[in-house]
């Protein structure tokens, strides 16, 4: 049992209180709030993906397009890990809050889907999921599970059924937009909220990492859950710099048990 410390534990309960007392509360999630289910976030130093690999050589649309072997020969280990991994307690906490009304939809930019396996149902994925693939050529869309599955086993490319071009994960790569339905929708939401909760994201990367500001910009509160600071922390109403798998259940039993 992790013991959290005196400020910690008021943070924690000021947070509730302004969850009780929102009408219209949004989560921004990012790589830290998967990184307990063994998934890699992309920034820390050492241990994340581009400490060690260059995202423009690897993970660019470009790359894709012209050399798919170097990006699939890169992807394999982690969609390993994308296929492997289960929701963790702050999923869980954030799912219950949202099935209890507290939250009225969650803004992440991982493409895990673990905020849906957990039981969550609005989600707006800003950088796209590992959930479908979608051919290059003729393109058609098809649910990943099975291809994933045999790439991660044997490291087959997946290819189309229906024309056998290559089939590419339905994530935003470097070098594509954003979709823009999700965007639209995120602009929305982070407009019309009276509280924003940010869990696991170092807010460095744009335009998603503006979208706090926007919040603030129209009077809502403001959360921060985050091992390290982001540049709004100085603005949040509450700032936690802990594990967003211990904070997030803790706030959740208080907001409902008080």
């Amino acid at each position: 049992m992790t013991t959290l410390s005196p400020q910690t534990q008021t943070s924690i309960e000021f947070a509730a209180d302004l969850i009780r007392q929102s009408k219209h509360a949004v989560i921004l999630t990012g790589a830290g709030i998967s990184t307990p289910s063994g998934i890699p976030d992309f920034r820390s130093s050492g241990t994340g993906l581009w400490s060690r690999d260059e995202p423009l050589e690897v993970a660019s649309l470009s790359t894709f397009r012209t050399k798919p072997n170097l990006f699939f020969d890169w992807f394999r280990p982690l969609a390993r890990q994308l296929f492997e991994a289960k929701p963790n307690s702050a999923h869980h906490a954030l799912a219950e809050l949202e099935r209890r009304g507290y939250i009225k939809s969650i803004i992440t930019q991982n493409i895990d889907a673990l905020h849906q396996k957990s039981g969550s149902k609005t989600v707006i994925e800003m950088h796209g999921t590992m959930q479908t693939l979608t051919c290059t050529q003729c393109y058609h869309k098809a649910e990943a599970g099975p291809y994933i599955a045999s790439f991660v086993e044997c490291g087959e490319i997946p290819r189309c059924p229906k024309c056998g071009g290559v089939l590419k994960p339905d994530v935003i790569l470097f070098g594509e937009q954003l979709p823009q339905a999700a965007w639209f929708m995120a602009q929305k939401e982070a407009r019309n909220c009276d509280l924003m909760l940010v869990a696991g994201s170092s807010l460095e990367v744009l335009p998603v990492a503006g979208l706090p500001m926007q919040a603030l910009d129209r009077g809502a509160h403001l959360i921060i859950i985050n091992n390290n600071p982001t540049y709004l922390n100085v603005r949040a109403d509450v700032s936690i710099l802990d594990d967003v798998a211990t904070v997030l259940p803790a706030i959740t039993e208080r907001v409902l048990n008080g």
